[in-house]
């Protein structure tokens, strides 16, 4: 049987790290690099007696990302125990959300293949954290074999943001990723930070016959924490099932890891079901009530969403829609854009070019989430009009980004300290075209003998002349009239 006649079905599990400065349940410290086993309490530790207490902080950030995502916000919700037994869960339970959860029935818009797609989601739910199991030391005194438990990360604040079986392949559920991490760090209740742990994803993926409407046999693919871990996962575990059916095997119910190294997954264990986990609601924790008050002040600190955002930007400034998307990539990208635009708005499109050709090329992931800008939004508006008013070209201008970057001092100041301004006079401009000419008859006589693919040269000849100075509008155009002999 091909594998056209098969389709994926794929939902994702995302474990996001709230932006709190102290844990769920405890006043620990939410710090990432400590020493080991540094940043506990008996509450995080699970000492006997001990009583948990709700961050209020932590469901306000939860409520943020449920707004965000469209979500119904439940006026009461219930944390639950959900027990097992690992080395770095020290209770013995996690205190998460089962039955109640926080939110519900929000949605995710992306688009697929070039249409719009909705991915429902199912629920928002707050969870707590578990501690991390290690196994690779740089300590010397460590024997082999061993592993030891850091704590640190016990007790810290999740959300957890479960999609519906929406996606159809690898491609989207990367797409899906990157617009729900753009959500979380946009209203800042997360960093997003998939290289800290900060953002975390569970795939559940089966394969069912194309038009079938029940699904196949679900695999969770677990803890994938890179972008590019999660599609190639995905990847391979479609063609896993899709191979295993064709030959005439039976798929299981099981959760797998994936292994970088290989790009393959491999089994981890039989997959649980709710009823393993023995949920139960935490005795020591009441109902989380959100009061219409509470809910309305979250509501009114929101920011206004990217594809809003986006949108504004092609109907107030006229930005290709691509552009202004891209403007958007994150807040502060944004607020820096528009901030340049309110310093010089009669050119708000050359702002944009600037940013996404000159500025985002010099900026990394991180930079651009906390808004570390190589120059102020006054720089790249006073650059761009020295441009637009002729003071200086915009080759100049690109070889003067590097100063402006370094020194962070006035556009006008370092364009007359170096020298810069831009040579307009014609007359000027002229007698360096006549110049070039006069020195190399021969090149003129073959671009006069038809061969005008040479004319970059000739500009290029000019522009040398003037030390790169020389208006390249109006050398064009004098160059032009000299070489056609008008």
């Amino acid at each position: 049987m091909p594998a056209s006649d098969f389709e994926p079905v794929i939902g994702l599990e995302v474990h996001c790290q709230l932006k709190t400065k102290s844990k769920a349940f405890c006043a620990c410290p939410v710090v990432f690099g400590a020493p080991p086993n540094t940043a506990v309490c008996p509450v995080c530790l699970g000492y006997p007696g001990v009583l948990p207490a709700v961050n209020r902080e932590m469901v306000t950030l939860a409520m943020r990302v449920a707004l965000a995502t469209g979500c119904t916000i439940e006026e009461k919700s219930v944390f639950a125990r959900k027990n097992y037994f690992y080395p770095d869960l020290p209770k013995g339970y996690q205190i998460s959300q089962y039955a109640r959860p926080l939110a519900t029935r929000g949605a995710v818009a992306l688009r697929a293949d070039g249409s719009p797609k909705s991915v429902r989601l199912n629920r928002v739910h707050l969870e707590e954290d578990a501690g991390k199991s290690m196994h690779d030391f740089p300590w010397q005194d460590v024997p082999t074999g061993v592993s030891l438990v850091d704590l640190n990360r016990a007790g810290t604040p999740l959300i957890e943001i479960v999609s519906e079986p929406d996606l159809s392949s690898a491609e989207e559920a990367y797409e899906y990723l990157v617009l729900l991490r753009r959500l979380v760090r946009w209203v800042d209740a997360s960093d997003g930070n998939m290289e800290e742990g900060s953002l975390r994803c569970d795939a559940n993926v089966s394969v069912r016959k194309k038009g079938a409407a029940g699904l196949g046999t679900k695999v969770e693919i677990k803890n994938l924490n890179s972008f590019a871990h999660v599609k190639k996962a995905i990847e391979h575990e479609i063609e896993r099932q899709v191979s295993a059916l064709e030959a005439g095997q039976t798929l299981v119910q099981e959760t797998r890891l994936y292994e970088p190294a290989t790009g393959a997954t491999k089994t981890m264990r039989s997959k649980e079901e709710s009823m393993d986990y023995r949920y139960f609601p935490d005795p020591d924790l009441g109902a989380l009530v959100v009061d219409a008050a509470w809910k309305a002040d979250v509501a009114a600190a929101m920011p206004e969403l990217p594809q809003a955002r986006a949108a504004r930007l092609v109907s107030a400034f006229g930005l290709p829609a691509a552009d202004a998307d891209l403007v958007c990539l994150s807040r502060p990208l944004a607020d820096f854009y528009e901030a340049a635009v309110a310093a010089y708005p009669k050119n708000p499109k050359a702002l944009a070019n600037w940013l996404l050709s000159e500025l985002l090329a010099r900026m990394s992931d991180a930079d651009r989430h906390a808004g570390r800008m190589p120059v102020a939004p006054g720089t790249l508006a006073a650059l761009v009009a020295r441009i637009d008013d002729g003071t200086i070209s915009g080759k100049i201008a690109k070889e003067l980004l590097g100063d402006l970057i370094a020194t962070g001092r006035p556009v006008d100041d370092l364009v007359k300290e170096k020298g810069l301004v831009q040579i307009s006079d014609e007359g000027e401009i002229r007698d360096a075209v006549a110049a070039v000419l006069a020195d190399h008859p021969a090149q003129v006589a073959t671009f006069r003998g038809g061969k005008t693919a040479s004319f970059g040269w000739f500009v290029g000849q000019v522009m040398k002349a003037t030390g790169g100075k020389a208006n390249p509008e109006v050398v064009n155009r004098l160059l032009r009239e000299a070489l056609d002999g008008r």
